[in-house]
């Protein structure tokens, strides 16, 4: 067995929502990451197998948003997740690198807010981010591969 995906199992089980969703989001940057070194080197269907698995993850996410008890977090975060995946269609379409890079900084960036609320979850269990989620949906991470 694949010890990445030895190692992601191992991390998914017993999980948080909030984990999970930092994950997933670790899985988007690697799947964006490979289609950018797929890109340097001329593997146009590499690039497109990571781009393509990356959308997957984000839909994954947008549907797993509590919507009808989110708020305005859940609202900005769908609006995200749609701007990520149109940022990944175009970077396809033009076969550009700069845009790759584009999106994997604003993934970066709310992976590490993600960490943030984890951290600050640890340090208040009265504190929880996972309202703006919907745990049971989280928590079947469909489609999700090392």
């Amino acid at each position: 067995m694949d010890a990445r995906l030895s190692y992601r199992e191992s991390a998914v089980r017993g999980a948080s929502p909030v984990r999970l969703v930092i994950l997933l989001y670790e899985q988007v940057i690697d799947d964006m990451r490979g289609a950018l070194a797929a890109q340097g080197r001329g593997d146009i269907e590499g690039r497109t197998r990571a781009i393509n698995h990356a959308i997957v993850v984000i839909s994954h996410l947008q549907a797993t948003l509590d919507k009808e008890h989110g708020g305005r977090v859940a609202e900005d975060l769908e609006r995200f997740y749609a701007q990520i995946r149109a940022g990944l269609c175009e970077a396809q379409t033009r076969q550009s690198a700069s845009l790759l890079e584009g999106q994997i900084s604003l993934v970066t960036v709310v992976h590490e807010a993600w960490r943030e609320v984890e951290q600050a979850e640890i340090g208040s269990p009265a504190k929880r981010a996972g309202s703006m989620l919907n745990p049971e949906a989280v928590s079947r991470p469909g489609g999700w591969r090392a």
